[in-house]
Protein backbone atom coordinates (compact mmCIF):
# COMPACT_ATOMS: atom_id res chain seq x y z
CA UNK A 1 0.00 0.00 0.00
CA UNK A 2 1.51 3.29 -0.85
CA UNK A 3 0.16 6.17 0.99
CA UNK A 4 1.25 10.34 0.54
CA UNK A 5 4.41 12.26 1.37
CA UNK A 6 2.60 13.79 3.76
CA UNK A 7 1.45 10.99 5.78
CA UNK A 8 4.66 9.53 5.43
CA UNK A 9 6.38 12.82 7.03
CA UNK A 10 3.63 12.19 9.48
CA UNK A 11 5.33 8.56 10.55
CA UNK A 12 8.90 9.78 9.89
CA UNK A 13 8.32 12.61 12.41
CA UNK A 14 7.57 10.37 14.92
CA UNK A 15 10.32 8.44 14.64
CA UNK A 16 12.66 11.37 14.86
CA UNK A 17 13.25 11.87 11.20
CA UNK A 18 13.44 15.98 10.80
CA UNK A 19 11.08 17.24 8.27
CA UNK A 20 9.76 20.88 6.59
CA UNK A 21 7.16 22.70 8.62
CA UNK A 22 3.98 22.25 6.93
CA UNK A 23 0.67 21.33 6.74
CA UNK A 24 -1.63 19.51 4.21
CA UNK A 25 -4.77 21.83 2.64
CA UNK A 26 -7.54 20.24 0.31
CA UNK A 27 -8.82 24.42 -0.34
CA UNK A 28 -7.37 27.12 -1.56
CA UNK A 29 -8.23 28.75 1.71
CA UNK A 30 -6.46 26.27 3.99
CA UNK A 31 -3.40 26.52 1.66
CA UNK A 32 -3.60 30.60 2.20
CA UNK A 33 -3.73 29.51 6.17
CA UNK A 34 -1.03 27.46 5.71
CA UNK A 35 1.45 29.33 3.90
CA UNK A 36 0.75 32.49 6.29
CA UNK A 37 1.24 30.41 9.52
CA UNK A 38 5.03 29.62 8.42
CA UNK A 39 6.01 33.50 6.95
CA UNK A 40 4.19 33.04 3.31
CA UNK A 41 7.35 31.93 1.35
CA UNK A 42 6.48 27.98 1.15
CA UNK A 43 6.46 25.54 -1.32
CA UNK A 44 2.70 24.02 -2.44
CA UNK A 45 3.14 20.10 -3.80
CA UNK A 46 0.32 18.46 -5.17
CA UNK A 47 0.27 14.64 -3.49
CA UNK A 48 -0.60 12.02 -5.83
CA UNK A 49 0.91 8.68 -6.20
CA UNK A 50 3.49 9.57 -8.52
CA UNK A 51 6.70 10.93 -8.94
CA UNK A 52 7.56 13.70 -11.58
CA UNK A 53 5.72 16.28 -9.66
CA UNK A 54 7.77 18.89 -10.63
CA UNK A 55 8.56 18.77 -14.17
CA UNK A 56 4.67 17.94 -14.04
CA UNK A 57 3.50 21.43 -12.94
CA UNK A 58 2.66 19.38 -9.60
CA UNK A 59 5.56 21.53 -6.82
CA UNK A 60 5.18 25.38 -7.20
CA UNK A 61 7.26 27.73 -4.86
CA UNK A 62 5.34 30.65 -3.64
CA UNK A 63 6.20 33.82 -1.66
CA UNK A 64 3.07 34.73 -0.04
CA UNK A 65 -0.29 33.50 0.95
CA UNK A 66 -2.26 34.28 -1.92
CA UNK A 67 0.24 32.83 -3.98
CA UNK A 68 -0.01 29.58 -2.45
CA UNK A 69 -4.12 30.19 -2.78
CA UNK A 70 -3.65 30.74 -6.66
CA UNK A 71 -1.21 27.39 -6.68
CA UNK A 72 -3.09 25.35 -4.63
CA UNK A 73 -6.27 26.27 -6.95
CA UNK A 74 -4.48 25.85 -10.17
CA UNK A 75 -3.92 21.98 -8.62
CA UNK A 76 -6.83 20.95 -6.82
CA UNK A 77 -9.10 18.88 -8.90
CA UNK A 78 -7.19 18.38 -11.82
CA UNK A 79 -5.33 15.49 -12.91
CA UNK A 80 -1.62 15.30 -12.70
CA UNK A 81 -0.20 13.61 -15.29
CA UNK A 82 3.40 12.62 -15.00
CA UNK A 83 5.78 10.19 -16.73
CA UNK A 84 4.99 7.36 -13.72
CA UNK A 85 0.69 8.20 -13.95
CA UNK A 86 0.03 7.77 -17.97
CA UNK A 87 -2.06 9.57 -20.12
CA UNK A 88 -4.91 9.74 -17.84
CA UNK A 89 -3.37 11.35 -14.52
CA UNK A 90 -3.95 10.95 -11.00
CA UNK A 91 -6.75 13.24 -8.98
CA UNK A 92 -5.48 15.77 -6.95
CA UNK A 93 -7.29 16.21 -3.89
CA UNK A 94 -4.85 17.87 -1.63
CA UNK A 95 -1.17 19.93 -1.57
CA UNK A 96 1.32 20.08 1.40
CA UNK A 97 2.29 23.59 2.06
CA UNK A 98 5.82 23.79 4.10
CA UNK A 99 8.41 26.20 4.59
CA UNK A 100 11.17 26.97 1.49
CA UNK A 101 14.16 25.43 2.54
CA UNK A 102 17.46 27.23 1.51
CA UNK A 103 19.28 23.88 0.47
CA UNK A 104 23.31 22.93 0.53
CA UNK A 105 23.33 19.69 -0.57
CA UNK A 106 21.12 17.36 -1.64
CA UNK A 107 21.47 13.39 -1.27
CA UNK A 108 19.42 10.34 -1.72
CA UNK A 109 18.53 7.70 0.92
CA UNK A 110 16.54 4.72 0.30
CA UNK A 111 15.38 1.41 1.83
CA UNK A 112 14.51 -1.86 -0.25
CA UNK A 113 13.89 -5.43 -0.15
CA UNK A 114 16.73 -6.90 -2.26
CA UNK A 115 15.74 -10.64 -3.15
CA UNK A 116 19.58 -11.55 -3.99
CA UNK A 117 20.74 -10.93 -0.51
CA UNK A 118 16.95 -11.95 1.22
CA UNK A 119 17.21 -9.23 3.20
CA UNK A 120 16.95 -5.33 3.40
CA UNK A 121 19.25 -3.32 1.54
CA UNK A 122 19.97 0.69 2.19
CA UNK A 123 20.88 2.39 -1.01
CA UNK A 124 22.50 6.05 -0.41
CA UNK A 125 23.86 8.77 -3.22
CA UNK A 126 25.55 11.87 -3.08
CA UNK A 127 22.86 12.34 -6.18
CA UNK A 128 20.18 13.29 -4.19
CA UNK A 129 17.38 15.37 -6.36
CA UNK A 130 17.89 12.94 -9.49
CA UNK A 131 15.60 9.78 -10.13
CA UNK A 132 18.05 6.99 -8.46
CA UNK A 133 17.70 5.01 -11.57
CA UNK A 134 18.93 7.61 -13.72
CA UNK A 135 22.43 7.58 -11.56
CA UNK A 136 21.92 3.95 -11.18
CA UNK A 137 22.34 4.06 -15.11
CA UNK A 138 24.53 7.07 -15.92
CA UNK A 139 27.04 7.28 -12.84
CA UNK A 140 26.61 4.09 -10.62
CA UNK A 141 29.84 4.75 -8.93
CA UNK A 142 27.68 7.25 -7.02
CA UNK A 143 25.57 4.72 -5.72
CA UNK A 144 26.25 3.25 -2.11
CA UNK A 145 24.89 0.06 -0.77
CA UNK A 146 24.34 -1.89 2.65
CA UNK A 147 22.99 -5.45 3.26
CA UNK A 148 21.20 -5.32 6.39
CA UNK A 149 21.03 -8.80 8.42
CA UNK A 150 17.71 -9.72 8.81
CA UNK A 151 18.11 -10.99 12.42
CA UNK A 152 21.30 -7.86 13.72
CA UNK A 153 19.25 -4.85 11.87
CA UNK A 154 21.13 -2.14 10.87
CA UNK A 155 24.13 -1.79 12.71
CA UNK A 156 25.28 1.99 13.78
CA UNK A 157 28.43 1.68 11.89
CA UNK A 158 26.79 0.90 8.41
CA UNK A 159 24.59 4.07 8.95
CA UNK A 160 28.43 5.56 9.78
CA UNK A 161 29.72 4.18 6.82
CA UNK A 162 26.87 5.39 4.48
CA UNK A 163 27.13 8.91 6.17
CA UNK A 164 30.75 9.20 5.62
CA UNK A 165 30.46 8.03 1.77
CA UNK A 166 27.92 10.40 1.89
CA UNK A 167 30.93 12.96 2.49
CA UNK A 168 29.11 14.99 4.73
CA UNK A 169 30.81 17.52 6.78
CA UNK A 170 32.58 15.54 10.29
CA UNK A 171 29.89 17.37 12.39
CA UNK A 172 26.97 16.23 10.60
CA UNK A 173 28.19 12.52 10.85
CA UNK A 174 26.66 11.80 13.59
CA UNK A 175 23.17 13.25 12.69
CA UNK A 176 22.86 11.72 9.08
CA UNK A 177 24.17 8.13 10.90
CA UNK A 178 21.80 8.53 12.98
CA UNK A 179 18.87 9.20 10.82
CA UNK A 180 19.56 6.52 8.68
CA UNK A 181 19.08 3.91 11.71
CA UNK A 182 15.47 5.68 12.33
CA UNK A 183 14.67 4.98 8.85
CA UNK A 184 15.17 1.32 9.17
CA UNK A 185 13.48 1.35 12.38
CA UNK A 186 10.45 2.69 10.12
CA UNK A 187 11.40 0.44 7.33
CA UNK A 188 10.82 -2.63 10.23
CA UNK A 189 8.27 -1.11 11.87
CA UNK A 190 5.71 -0.75 9.41
CA UNK A 191 6.63 -3.86 7.35
CA UNK A 192 7.82 -1.66 4.37
CA UNK A 193 8.84 -2.66 1.18
CA UNK A 194 10.28 0.88 0.09
CA UNK A 195 11.34 3.83 1.91
CA UNK A 196 12.81 6.59 -0.18
CA UNK A 197 13.91 9.85 0.65
CA UNK A 198 14.67 12.20 -1.89
CA UNK A 199 16.16 14.77 -1.96
CA UNK A 200 17.58 14.66 1.42
CA UNK A 201 18.56 17.56 2.03
CA UNK A 202 21.38 19.60 3.64
CA UNK A 203 20.56 23.12 4.88
CA UNK A 204 22.48 26.31 4.75
CA UNK A 205 22.39 26.54 8.46
CA UNK A 206 23.58 22.65 8.77
CA UNK A 207 20.40 21.18 9.40
CA UNK A 208 19.03 17.53 7.63
CA UNK A 209 15.99 17.67 6.26
CA UNK A 210 13.58 14.89 4.80
CA UNK A 211 12.47 17.47 1.90
CA UNK A 212 10.46 14.43 0.60
CA UNK A 213 9.25 10.92 1.23
CA UNK A 214 7.90 7.93 -0.26
CA UNK A 215 6.70 4.94 1.51
CA UNK A 216 4.97 1.85 0.86
CA UNK A 217 3.57 -0.76 3.10
CA UNK A 218 3.40 -4.50 2.03
CA UNK A 219 -0.01 -5.29 1.53
CA UNK A 220 0.51 -8.90 2.74
CA UNK A 221 1.07 -7.17 5.87
CA UNK A 222 -1.57 -5.09 6.24
CA UNK A 223 -3.23 -7.55 8.87
CA UNK A 224 -0.51 -5.87 11.20
CA UNK A 225 -1.22 -2.47 10.79
CA UNK A 226 -5.28 -1.85 10.93
CA UNK A 227 -4.35 1.51 12.14
CA UNK A 228 -2.91 2.41 8.82
CA UNK A 229 -5.72 1.49 6.88
CA UNK A 230 -7.40 4.63 7.15
CA UNK A 231 -4.32 6.03 4.83
CA UNK A 232 -5.38 4.14 1.99
CA UNK A 233 -5.87 6.67 -0.95
CA UNK A 234 -8.35 4.53 -2.77
CA UNK A 235 -8.42 7.29 -5.95
CA UNK A 236 -4.77 7.62 -6.35
CA UNK A 237 -4.74 3.12 -6.90
CA UNK A 238 -5.82 1.30 -10.40
CA UNK A 239 -9.09 0.86 -10.25
CA UNK A 240 -8.92 -3.13 -11.48
CA UNK A 241 -5.84 -3.62 -8.98
CA UNK A 242 -7.91 -2.30 -5.94
CA UNK A 243 -10.99 -4.62 -7.36
CA UNK A 244 -8.66 -7.85 -7.82
CA UNK A 245 -7.20 -6.78 -3.60
CA UNK A 246 -10.32 -6.68 -2.40
CA UNK A 247 -10.75 -10.04 -4.06
CA UNK A 248 -7.40 -11.44 -2.68
CA UNK A 249 -6.45 -11.83 -6.16
CA UNK A 250 -2.72 -10.61 -6.84
CA UNK A 251 -3.01 -8.61 -9.86
CA UNK A 252 -0.90 -6.02 -11.12
CA UNK A 253 -1.78 -4.00 -14.57
CA UNK A 254 0.64 -3.94 -17.15
CA UNK A 255 0.35 -2.28 -20.38
CA UNK A 256 0.73 -4.88 -23.07
CA UNK A 257 -2.35 -6.80 -24.33
CA UNK A 258 -2.14 -9.90 -23.20
CA UNK A 259 -4.16 -10.87 -20.24
CA UNK A 260 -2.75 -13.31 -17.93
CA UNK A 261 -4.54 -15.82 -16.02
CA UNK A 262 -1.90 -18.13 -14.14
CA UNK A 263 -1.81 -20.06 -10.68
CA UNK A 264 1.12 -19.38 -8.92
CA UNK A 265 3.60 -16.70 -8.91
CA UNK A 266 6.48 -18.68 -10.49
CA UNK A 267 4.12 -19.65 -13.47
CA UNK A 268 2.73 -16.48 -13.99
CA UNK A 269 6.53 -15.06 -14.44
CA UNK A 270 7.34 -17.62 -16.39
CA UNK A 271 3.74 -16.83 -18.89
CA UNK A 272 4.51 -13.42 -18.89
CA UNK A 273 8.38 -14.62 -20.45
CA UNK A 274 6.40 -16.85 -23.21
CA UNK A 275 4.40 -14.02 -24.02
CA UNK A 276 7.51 -11.70 -24.30
CA UNK A 277 8.86 -14.34 -26.62
CA UNK A 278 6.01 -14.43 -28.81
CA UNK A 279 6.48 -10.71 -29.92
CA UNK A 280 3.81 -9.61 -27.77
CA UNK A 281 3.27 -8.13 -24.46
CA UNK A 282 1.45 -9.38 -20.89
CA UNK A 283 -1.49 -6.64 -20.08
CA UNK A 284 -1.35 -7.79 -16.72
CA UNK A 285 0.48 -9.79 -13.97
CA UNK A 286 -2.43 -12.20 -11.98
CA UNK A 287 -1.82 -15.14 -9.88
CA UNK A 288 -4.76 -16.46 -8.71
CA UNK A 289 -3.62 -18.70 -6.45
CA UNK A 290 -3.69 -22.71 -5.39
CA UNK A 291 -6.55 -22.12 -3.45
CA UNK A 292 -8.65 -20.38 -5.78
CA UNK A 293 -12.81 -21.63 -6.23
CA UNK A 294 -14.95 -21.09 -9.60
CA UNK A 295 -15.93 -17.74 -8.33
CA UNK A 296 -12.47 -16.46 -7.39
CA UNK A 297 -11.61 -17.78 -10.93
CA UNK A 298 -14.30 -15.88 -12.65
CA UNK A 299 -13.67 -13.02 -10.87
CA UNK A 300 -10.12 -13.16 -12.40
CA UNK A 301 -11.61 -13.23 -15.80
CA UNK A 302 -13.71 -10.77 -15.54
CA UNK A 303 -10.99 -8.37 -13.95
CA UNK A 304 -8.92 -8.87 -17.09
CA UNK A 305 -11.86 -8.67 -19.36
CA UNK A 306 -12.46 -5.54 -17.52
CA UNK A 307 -9.10 -3.73 -19.15
CA UNK A 308 -10.05 -2.44 -22.71
CA UNK A 309 -6.38 -2.94 -23.45
CA UNK A 310 -6.70 -6.82 -23.47
CA UNK A 311 -7.53 -7.88 -27.09
CA UNK A 312 -6.83 -11.49 -26.29
CA UNK A 313 -6.27 -13.93 -23.18
CA UNK A 314 -3.60 -16.66 -22.04
CA UNK A 315 -4.93 -19.27 -19.37
CA UNK A 316 -1.87 -21.33 -18.04
CA UNK A 317 -3.21 -23.64 -15.20
CA UNK A 318 -0.90 -26.03 -13.21
CA UNK A 319 -3.59 -28.38 -11.49
CA UNK A 320 -3.37 -28.83 -7.98
CA UNK A 321 -5.26 -27.79 -5.10
CA UNK A 322 -6.83 -26.05 -7.89
CA UNK A 323 -8.08 -28.53 -10.27
CA UNK A 324 -8.68 -27.70 -13.78
CA UNK A 325 -12.26 -28.56 -14.28
CA UNK A 326 -12.74 -25.87 -11.37
CA UNK A 327 -11.24 -23.62 -13.36
CA UNK A 328 -12.53 -24.51 -16.40
CA UNK A 329 -16.04 -23.45 -14.87
CA UNK A 330 -15.07 -20.58 -13.53
CA UNK A 331 -13.99 -19.28 -16.94
CA UNK A 332 -17.31 -20.63 -18.22
CA UNK A 333 -19.25 -18.45 -15.47
CA UNK A 334 -17.09 -14.67 -16.56
CA UNK A 335 -18.00 -15.17 -19.75
CA UNK A 336 -21.41 -15.66 -18.71
CA UNK A 337 -21.23 -12.64 -16.55
CA UNK A 338 -19.51 -10.60 -19.15
CA UNK A 339 -21.06 -11.89 -22.49
CA UNK A 340 -20.33 -9.32 -24.79
CA UNK A 341 -16.70 -8.62 -23.26
CA UNK A 342 -15.31 -12.09 -24.78
CA UNK A 343 -11.69 -11.90 -26.22
CA UNK A 344 -9.83 -14.93 -27.80
CA UNK A 345 -8.37 -17.45 -25.26
CA UNK A 346 -5.26 -19.53 -25.57
CA UNK A 347 -5.57 -21.92 -22.47
CA UNK A 348 -2.79 -24.73 -21.26
CA UNK A 349 -3.92 -26.85 -18.70
CA UNK A 350 -2.01 -29.95 -16.95
CA UNK A 351 -2.29 -32.03 -14.03
CA UNK A 352 -5.04 -32.23 -11.51
CA UNK A 353 -8.40 -32.85 -13.84
CA UNK A 354 -6.69 -31.33 -17.13
CA UNK A 355 -8.90 -34.10 -19.75
CA UNK A 356 -12.24 -32.81 -17.43
CA UNK A 357 -10.98 -29.15 -17.60
CA UNK A 358 -10.22 -28.93 -21.29
CA UNK A 359 -13.18 -30.88 -22.33
CA UNK A 360 -15.14 -28.42 -20.23
CA UNK A 361 -13.88 -25.67 -22.49
CA UNK A 362 -13.95 -27.47 -26.17
CA UNK A 363 -17.52 -28.08 -25.33
CA UNK A 364 -18.09 -24.42 -24.50
CA UNK A 365 -19.11 -21.23 -27.07
CA UNK A 366 -16.02 -19.52 -26.04
CA UNK A 367 -12.96 -18.65 -28.68
CA UNK A 368 -10.71 -20.81 -27.10
CA UNK A 369 -7.73 -22.69 -28.43
CA UNK A 370 -6.05 -25.52 -26.15
CA UNK A 371 -2.21 -26.24 -26.01
CA UNK A 372 -0.15 -28.70 -24.88
CA UNK A 373 2.75 -26.78 -23.70
CA UNK A 374 4.07 -23.18 -23.68
CA UNK A 375 5.79 -23.18 -27.50
CA UNK A 376 1.92 -24.15 -28.80
CA UNK A 377 1.15 -21.40 -26.47
CA UNK A 378 3.26 -19.10 -27.99
CA UNK A 379 2.43 -19.90 -31.60
CA UNK A 380 -1.32 -19.41 -30.45
CA UNK A 381 -0.72 -15.67 -29.23
CA UNK A 382 0.70 -14.88 -32.24
CA UNK A 383 -1.74 -16.45 -34.29
CA UNK A 384 -4.96 -14.45 -31.70
CA UNK A 385 -3.25 -11.37 -32.49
Amino acid sequence: MKIHEYQAKEILAKHGIPVPVGSVASTPREAAKAAGEIGGKAVVKAQVHAGGRGKAGGIKVVSSADDAAKAAEGMLGTQLVTFQTGPEGVPVRRVLVEEAIDTDRELYLGMVIDGASQGVVAIASSAGGIEIEEVAEHTPERILRVSVDPVLGLQPYQGRRLAYGLDVKPELVRPVAELIGNLYRVFESYDCSLVEINPLVITEDGRVLALDAKLSIDDDAMFRHGDLAGLLDAEQEDALELEARQADINYVKLDGDVGCIVNGAGLAMATMDVIGAAGAAPANFLDIGGGADEEKVSKALQIVLSDSSVKRVLVNIFGGILRCDVAARGLLLAAEAMPNATRPMVVRMLGTNADEGRHILSGSSLDVTLVDDLNQAAEAIKAAG
